[in-house]
């Protein structure tokens, strides 16, 4: 997966999005569910900004105390 380009205007389906944050699809089910996302389109299958996901994925990480991606 690139992180390089605009990614505001890039969107991820779910897979994509867990792949790219490092975590399960699950997890991405969960941010959702809690409002830490929201998809942009209203029907078919959900699609998120990327930005939005790496902006969960930090503050995920910044609230359990990690500064870098795990391995």
């Amino acid at each position: 997966m690139h992180l390089d380009g605009d990614l505001s205007h890039t969107l991820w389906n779910t897979a994509e999005a867990a792949q790219a944050a490092g975590v399960t699809v699950d997890v991405i089910y969960q941010w959702k569910r809690r409002g830490k996302i929201t998809p942009v389109n209203r029907r078919g299958w959900p699609r998120y900004r990327a930005m939005d996901i790496l902006r969960a994925e930090q503050a995920t990480r910044e609230r359990a105390g990690r500064t870098h991606l795990a391995a």
